[in-house]
């Protein structure tokens, strides 16, 4: 009898405890939900810059690890200066600090490390071959990040695992491999070349061509999900203030940047929502309409108004102290203030 009442009072307190448990469940459920519907992500470019920089790039790496509200991070290529050498092991080296990452890690080379390359001071290699070396080191696992693990959609079978896509609640993302240097058609005068040269264009075409296809396939899943907006980031500024009189003179000195803006004109328009451009090497912070109606970019590039792209450019080089951490919106929000940006300034 005793046994009886006891099971009976048991069956009766797992019961109760059932009944609650769903409520329970629910409830997390719900608040797990609502937190992951607004995320933020930082982003670094041409950064380490020489001795003094390479030194500090460690640190750097643990202020970004400390911020636990990132849910991952970009470094928009350019991994050392102009003027020092495209070693092996200095690729390794940066390799293993990326390793350090405790975010996911989604970067993008930059010219320096590839295109610059033939430059005396920086071992008068051919780019090429130091392209496929970055891609032997940096992308050995195509389809994962560095750093911890998200899993993205590469170009490799283009041979391009630089190349990725991805989304994140109702936010397309779009990396891609844009150089400076005018997408790398500035001819290899370290190594005595005065012309672009065969195998140098056929790259070029080669790369322009998957970018293309990148963007216009990110844009189309962007619309067919309904998503809110698209964050492009790329090495190449190709609206560098710089470079505005000397393209406006010449409007061939941007000739390798002029089909991608094309697209991107074009698919901006189309798209239902905000386009950002996230992107290094000018080195200095920069946020601004580049392809607004009145903007001298339309003339040089023959295009028409984009005025729902907005570009971010990064501190780097030297004005490299800072990241600049993105907050996308919930999922409910949409419109222009489906991101803000702040820069975080790093510790030293």
């Amino acid at each position: 009898m005793t046994f009886k009442i006891f099971s009976a009072a048991t069956a009766a307190a797992l019961l109760a405890v059932g009944a609650l448990a769903p409520s329970a469940a629910a409830t997390a459920s719900k608040d797990e939900a609502a937190n992951q519907q607004a995320f933020s992500f930082g982003v670094i470019g041409d950064i380490p810059y020489g001795e003094a920089e390479i030194a500090k790039f460690p640190s750097r790496i643990q202020d970004i690890n400390a911020d636990r509200s990132l849910d991952f991070v970009a470094h928009v290529g350019d991994i050392k200066n102009g003027s020092s050498v495209c070693s092996d092991e200095y690729f390794e080296h940066i390799r293993a600090e990326f390793d350090t990452f405790e975010h996911p890690l989604v970067y993008t080379p930059g010219d320096n490390e590839w295109v610059d390359c033939h430059r005396g001071n920086n071992g008068a290699y051919n780019p090429l071959e130091r392209l496929d070396k970055l891609r032997e080191v940096f992308f050995d696992v195509p389809g994962k990040t560095l750093g911890a693990t998200m899993p993205v959609k590469s170009q490799e079978e283009l041979g391009l695992p630089e190349n990725v896509r991805f989304t994140r609640n109702r936010v397309a993302f779009s990396v891609v491999n844009i150089q400076g240097s005018n997408n790398s058609l500035q001819p290899w005068s370290g190594i005595g070349e005065t012309a672009v040269t065969p195998e140098q264009q056929a790259e070029v075409d080669h790369r322009t061509k998957a970018v293309l296809e990148q963007v216009r396939d990110t844009f189309s899943d962007a619309a067919r999900r309904d998503d809110r907006a698209v964050v492009l980031m790329t090495q190449a500024d190709m609206f560098d203030p710089s470079l505005l009189a000397a393209a406006s003179a010449n409007p061939a000195s941007v000739s390798g940047f002029r089909e991608i803006i094309a697209a991107i004109v074009e698919e901006t328009n189309r798209f239902d929502g905000p386009v950002y451009l996230i992107n290094g090497d000018s080195h200095v912070y920069a946020e601004n309409q580049p392809l607004a109606e009145g903007s001298p970019w339309l003339d040089i590039y023959g295009q028409e108004a984009a005025d729902d792209l907005q570009r971010i450019t990064v501190d780097g080089s030297a004005n490299a102290t800072n990241y600049v951490r993105f907050t996308v919106a919930a999922n409910n929000a949409a419109g222009p203030g489906t991101l803000s940006w702040e820069k975080v300034p790093f510790r030293q």
